[in-house]
């Protein structure tokens, strides 16, 4: 029974990764865009540690926090490209 739940809670984690990423592709602004994204690296998230409890293991916490980090950075760098069309600013 809890095996069954977690199988069908990766399939809810899959569909709503794959709507995120038609809001990636068709998104109509650019900060959609970005909220899908963000959206989509918290899935991930969830669905390594539904595998981690499902493999019985601890191996997949630094995945996740890996994952977790590069995605808040991701979402960062793309928040400052819009708002000021340069990632990193250069004073020369």
């Amino acid at each position: 029974m809890f095996k069954s739940i977690l199988f069908i809670s990766l399939c809810i984690l899959a569909l709503t990764i794959l709507l995120n990423l038609y809001r990636v592709i068709k998104g109509p602004t650019s900060s959609d865009r970005i909220q899908a994204l963000d959206s989509i690296g918290i899935n991930i998230i969830a669905g390594i540690g539904i595998f981690s409890i499902l493999f019985h293991t601890r191996a997949f916490f630094d995945l996740m926090l890996l994952i977790g980090i590069l995605s808040f950075i991701g979402t960062i760098a793309f928040a400052r490209f819009i708002e000021r069309s340069v990632v990193i600013e250069r004073n020369r």
